[in-house]
């Protein structure tokens, strides 16, 4: 594993508080990006838009915000990170404020893309800080981060419904303006840095920028024209990739067996769950005939233990590792997945525990996978190579969302009735068995590549 090596600017002494402020900053970014959805009929009636008008908050949210990922990791190659996350924080916060005081649907939008383009620094960053800083606490950082996703994701849309029921929209936005009060935190606890000789590849960042904003929307819209675009865009990466010295994406990295083979474990581990917490809600909607707020509270457990779990699931991965945790944790979706596969439509606390023994994977999976991508890292490859992991499970996440919406509208064309249990339920019957074979071919295909690792060695 290469070590890297740091100036003095840029030291950084791991401490408790300095991992309790970027794991709040964290918790701020993921939530802004799942306490809105809940809010957006009332957005629609206010600017008395259609589902398809408002639909574009969410799509050029997610847009900005999976091209961020990566850019801003590049970005960390070259600038201080300090520099990149303070100015992450103050565009949150920038876009919060443009929401709340929005006229127009027009400048609402304006609003969310802006802090799309701030929200996108702040997970990105987070994972390069231990890799470059602390390597030797990285596994229990790791940790700790993964369990901040997994429970502001949880709790994002409660704060949503409640601040949303209880005031109004309008007022979610604010709860992004409150994170520019730890701009001054931040720059006073992160090393003031250096820019380092490196060029920036901007005609690369252009086609990068173009290919995933046509993928993405090829695959949420299922439009065959973006997907063309897409392909052409990703040819004219290639060549740019094999013309130039010092490319936006480092070829090197992605030929890694290892790297590019734990990038897909962490993808399709963030299909099945984003797949989960996409498709909860409307079973429980239309099966149970759960409120809003009910469904808040019933998914809510599962990320409150896997917040909990964190600390001890990072410091396990820096003393054991994180194949057996990786392994583990696809083990326990896949499990989870398929319970639910056979008892939907019995009762929902039923329901709920293998919803729950699913969501335990989510952390291990985020914290085990990050360390292992980081140990296929050097100095030069670390923000580009965790920018790319970070944009693969944003791809995940926004793909399996596409996908498994499809499926339910087009309900029996697709079910298949090999459960006892799939009767009136048999649309997420099928789905829920779908994701768990998908879940069970990724734990096979992950466990033969660590047999395969530990061999070579």
């Amino acid at each position: 594993m290469n070590i890297i090596q740091v100036s003095k600017t840029e030291h950084l002494t791991y401490s408790p508080k300095t991992i309790l402020l970027i794991c709040l900053a964290l918790a701020f970014a993921v939530m802004n990006g799942t306490m809105f959805n809940i809010a957006l009929p009332d957005i629609a009636e206010a600017f008395a838009l259609s589902t398809t008008q408002v639909s574009w908050m969410v799509t050029g949210f997610i847009t900005v915000f999976a091209l961020g990922t990566l850019i801003y990791g590049r970005l960390a190659d070259i600038f201080p990170i300090r520099t990149l996350y303070t100015t992450g924080i103050a565009l949150l916060s920038l876009g919060g404020l443009i929401g709340f005081l929005a006229i127009s649907y027009e400048m609402l939008i304006i609003g969310r893309i802006v802090q799309a383009m701030g929200a996108a620094a702040i997970p990105s960053l987070s994972f390069i800080i231990p890799v470059r800083y602390f390597p030797k606490y990285r596994g229990q950082v790791f940790g700790y981060l993964a369990a901040t996703i997994a429970f502001a994701s949880g709790i994002g849309p409660i704060v949503g419904g409640v601040v949303g029921g209880v005031l109004s929209w309008r007022f979610i936005f604010l709860i992004s303006v409150v994170s520019a009060l730890a701009i001054p935190i931040f720059r006073k606890s992160l090393p003031v840095g250096s820019r380092r000789p490196r060029q920036i590849d901007y005609i690369g960042a252009l086609l990068v920028g173009l290919f995933v904003t046509c993928l993405l929307f090829a695959l949420t819209k299922f439009a065959f024209i973006p997907l063309v675009m897409a392909g052409v865009t990703l040819s004219l990466l290639v060549w740019r990739i094999k013309v130039v010295p010092d490319p936006f994406i480092n070829p090197e990295m992605l030929k890694n067996p290892f790297y590019s083979r734990i990038l897909m474990t962490s993808f399709f581990g963030t299909f099945i769950i984003s797949g989960l917490l996409f498709t909860m809600p409307l079973l429980l909607r239309e099966l149970y005939r759960s409120s809003t707020m009910e469904i808040g509270f019933i998914m809510f457990p599962g990320a409150l233990v896997a917040g909990v779990l964190g600390k001890f699931i990072g410091k396990s991965i820096t003393n054991k590792g994180g194949e057996r945790f990786t392994l583990f944790g696809l083990c326990l979706i896949t499990f989870g997945t398929f319970i639910l596969a056979y008892v939907v439509g019995s009762s929902v606390w039923v329901v709920t525990t293998a919803l729950f023994i699913a969501y335990l994977g989510f952390p291990l999976i985020q914290s085990a996978t990050a360390d292992l991508i980081s140990q296929c890292l050097n100095e030069q490859e670390s923000g580009t190579g965790l920018g790319l992991f970070n944009l693969s499970n944003f791809f995940a996440g926004a793909f399996s969302s596409a996908f498994l919406a499809k499926m339910i509208e087009m309900n029996g064309l697709f079910s298949f009735d090999l459960l006892p249990s799939a009767s009136a339920n048999s649309t997420f019957n099928s789905l829920y068995f779908i994701l768990g074979v998908i879940g069970l071919i990724t734990t096979v295909c992950f466990f033969r590549l660590n047999n395969m690792k530990q061999t070579k060695l």
